[in-house]
C-alpha cells in the first residue's frame, strides 16, 4: 500500500490549483482523510511563511472515485497581520466532492490551560495488532499496514461518567518522519478519521450498519510527532435518524492535548446491495 509521503503527494497545475495523488486502496470510496490532508497540503502552500494552520472544517459533498485525481482549487480568503484564511474546493469530473476552510494563525503568548489526559495503558502494554484476529483488525492490516493502532480494551477504557459511548485507540506511523512540523499536521489530518465514527458504534456491537464521512473539523493545539505514539481520546455524545455524532481528543505521550476533532458520520442501517465496510467520504 501507499506510504504516507505518496498520499500527500500533490502537484501544483497553476499558483492555486492542485492535482492530488491516487494511492492504491481496498475503499470503494475514497478515504475521507485523504481528501482532507490532501487540501490541507494545497492550502498550505499558498500561505507565507510564519503562519501555522490552527483549524480546518470540511465537508465530505460527494463520494470520491480512488482511482481518479481530485484537483483542488484554492481561494485566498484572507491574509491579514496574524490571521489568514483558504477555501479549498476539491473537484472531481468537474464536481466539488470537498470543500473546506482552513485559519492560518502567527503564535502568540497568551494564558493556558489543558484537560487531563485519560489514565489508560501505555501502547507498549497493548498487543501489536500485526497478526491480530478479528474483521477490523484484518481490515486495518490491509489498507494501513503502515500504521501502528492499539486499542485500549473496553474494561481499561477511563469512563465519563454519562457518556453514552466511548474508545481510546493509541496510534502512530510506523516509520520515521521529516522534521517539518507542517509535515506532520497534515498527517494527523489524514489519521484523525481513522477509527473515529467506530466511536458510534461502541454502543451498537451487533448492529449492521453503513459509514460515510459527511463533514470534519480539526483543531491543533501544540506541535507533536505523528511518528510517536498519540492517544486518540473517542466519544460519541449522540447518534440518530441515521447520522452519529463523534468527537475525538488527541494528547501525545507526555499528556499534551495536541489536536481537537469532532465529526458527523453516516450511521444507517445497511441498506441492500450496500455492504458495511471502513468510513469512507462522501454522502451516499
Amino acid at each position: 500500500m501507499a506510504t504516507i509521503h505518496e498520499v500527500l503527494e500533490i502537484e501544483r497545475i497553476e499558483d492555486d490549483i492542485f492535482r492530488g495523488s491516487t494511492p492504491d486502496t481496498f475503499l470503494q470510496r475514497t478515504f475521507g482523510g485523504q481528501v482532507a490532508a490532501q487540501a490541507l497540503v494545497a492550502a498550505v502552500r499558498t500561505v507565507a511563511d510564519g503562519y501555522i494552520v490552527h483549524s480546518l472544517h470540511g465537508y465530505f459533498i460527494r463520494p470520491g472515485k480512488p482511482d481518479i485525481p481530485t484537483v483542488y482549487l484554492v481561494d485566498r480568503i484572507r491574509d491579514g497581520r496574524s490571521f489568514a484564511t483558504r477555501r479549498v474546493t476539491g473537484v472531481q469530473g468537474g464536481k466539488a466532492i470537498f470543500f473546506m476552510s482552513a485559519s492560518f494563525h502567527v503564535q502568540d503568548e497568551g494564558p493556558e490551560h489543558q484537560d487531563s489526559m485519560p489514565d489508560v495503558p501505555f501502547p507498549e502494554d497493548l498487543p501489536d495488532p500485526t497478526g491480530v484476529q478479528g474483521e477490523i483488525a484484518a481490515w486495518h492490516a490491509r489498507e494501513w499496514p503502515d500504521w501502528d493502532l492499539r486499542s485500549v480494551p473496553a474494561s481499561s477504557v477511563a469512563r465519563v461518567p454519562g457518556a453514552a459511548a466511548q474508545q481510546q485507540i493509541w496510534i502512530r506511523y510506523r516509520h520515521t518522519l521529516p522534521v517539518d512540523p507542517v509535515f506532520h499536521v497534515c498527517v494527523l489530518t489524514y489519521l484523525s478519521d481513522m477509527s473515529l465514527l467506530g466511536s458510534a458504534r461502541v454502543p451498537h456491537p451487533h448492529a449492521e450498519t453503513q459509514g460515510a464521512s459527511l463533514d470534519h473539523a480539526l483543531w491543533f493545539l501544540q506541535p507533536f510527532r505523528a511518528d510517536d505514539w498519540l492517544l486518540y481520546d473517542q466519544t460519541s455524545p449522540a447518534a440518530g435518524s441515521g447520522r452519529a455524532l463523534t468527537q475525538g481528543r488527541i494528547f501525545d505521550r507526555r499528556g499534551r492535548l495536541v489536536a481537537a476533532v469532532t465529526q458527523e458520520g453516516l450511521m444507517r442501517y445497511v441498506r441492500e446491495s450496500e455492504p458495511r465496510g471502513a468510513t469512507t467520504a462522501g454522502q451516499a
